[in-house]
């Protein structure tokens, strides 16, 4: 099972380009699975055809379906919420306080993931597909919906261990013994809360079944943002597998007068745009012209998707070894001993950069965007010794401490 999320900043296109793939994958015989879960919804408009919470077909192999939220916190929330309302009441807590605390941020965003998880997973029964297009938020949207399974799941480990009989154990013991089956209830709930999102998070950064595509206009402001998202996403350990550039001008080489020059002039600077992207960018970069009616039904997304893919694949290939988040390799040997950790975020000259150790984790901070980063178990047992910003990322060096090394 393949996923592809597409994002980028409103406006860009991202839902047309979307249905394309998807259709376009439906066309070459393959089934194909395409999800909303951008909260204004158009993909039925693009998609011209009716779609609702469940998925249907809109023409052969290919399916979609918009994500209601609200829908999914009344269908799978209430039960969590029951159990937490409990245990937070036995905790002392007082009943109001208890109602306002499990009425959790994030919620409708953490279901709308865990719904794709359904659709996408590997056990996935729900229909033919092979693969998902996600049809995402605006970037800024995208990128708190796609750091919530991790965040989330980091603060449930610390305020409810792994252990089910420990996590049990301890509700028990808060509650005293009027009440054991309810605490063992919230904690089972939890637990299945906590496997879940690590499910999630497994699926967004296995770079070999999900990437992301982010679509942008060639204008200054949205290529910055565009590379802001590239660092962001790759602190988070999600690949991007391409870059595509839409509603390119055409070429007015053939005409005259002062609509042509302006033409010309636009076309100019969306072409110097894109050469400055391609030089500094790691993702392919994909060009779709700007058309002049907007492309709405099948038959016409089908055509658009034979500009975005003139000859090749709709489907990424393997990801390439260097796309992965972390790599680490020793330097030396003996005293002078070191590893050599790289950490494969895209900088610009302008990347605000911060970078401090935290016990057995890394805190990398990029632009206002922070990832805490769980050091490989070799390095735990060094000291930072120096960091430094090449044309691959951030490299840290590691020298062994001789306090922990032989232990």
């Amino acid at each position: 099972m393949r996923v592809l999320l597409f994002t980028g900043k409103g406006g860009v296109g991202k839902t047309t380009l979307a249905a394309a793939t998807a259709a376009a994958l439906a066309a070459r015989g393959r089934k194909a699975l395409v999800v909303s879960t951008d909260p204004a919804h158009s993909l039925a408009d693009a998609l011209g055809h009716e779609l609702g919470d469940r998925p249907s077909e809109v023409d052969g192999g290919l399916y979609g379906v918009q994500i209601d939220p609200r829908g999914l916190v009344d269908e799978a929330w209430h039960e969590l919420r029951r159990h937490l309302h409990t245990m937070l009441a036995g905790a002392g807590i007082d009943e109001l306080e208890a109602e306002e605390l499990t009425v959790l941020p994030g919620v409708e965003e953490l279901l709308t993931l865990a719904e794709v998880h359904r659709l996408a997973g590997p056990d996935a029964v729900t229909g033919p597909w092979n693969t998902v297009i996600v049809d995402c938020g605006p970037t800024a949207e995208t990128l708190r919906l796609l750091a919530l399974p991790e965040a989330v799941g980091r603060y449930l480990e610390r305020l409810f261990p792994a252990h089910r009989r420990a996590v049990a154990g301890l509700l028990a013991t808060m509650a005293g013994s009027s009440a054991p089956t309810h605490w063992d209830a919230a904690a089972e709930a939890i637990g299945r809360l906590a496997d879940h999102l690590r499910a999630v998070h497994t699926l967004l950064t296995d770079q070999d079944r999900t990437s992301v595509r982010l679509v942008l206009t060639p204008e200054r402001v949205v290529v910055a943002e565009t590379r802001r998202t590239l660092t962001a996403l790759a602190l988070q350990g999600i690949h991007v597998d391409t870059l595509i550039a839409n509603r390119l001008l055409p070429d007015p080489a053939a005409s005259t007068g002062p609509a042509a020059d302006w033409l010309a002039a636009r076309r100019a600077e969306q072409l110097a745009v894109l050469d400055e992207l391609r030089a500094t960018s790691v993702p392919a970069v994909r060009t779709v012209g700007h058309r002049g009616s907007e492309p709405v039904g099948v038959p016409a997304l089908v055509d658009l998707a034979g500009e975005l893919y003139p000859e090749a694949d709709p489907l990424p290939g393997p990801t390439p070894p260097g796309g992965r988040l972390l790599s680490v390799r020793s330097e030396g040997q003996g005293a002078d001993l070191r590893y050599r950790l790289r950490i494969a975020v895209p900088l610009t000259e302008h990347s605000e950069l911060d970078l401090a150790r935290v016990d057995d984790e890394l805190s990398v901070t990029v632009d206002g965007r922070r990832r805490m980063i769980a050091l490989p178990s070799a390095l735990r047992r060094c000291e930072v010794d120096d960091a430094r910003v090449d044309d691959g990322g951030l490299v840290v060096w590691f020298h062994p401490d001789p306090r922990l090394w032989m232990r």
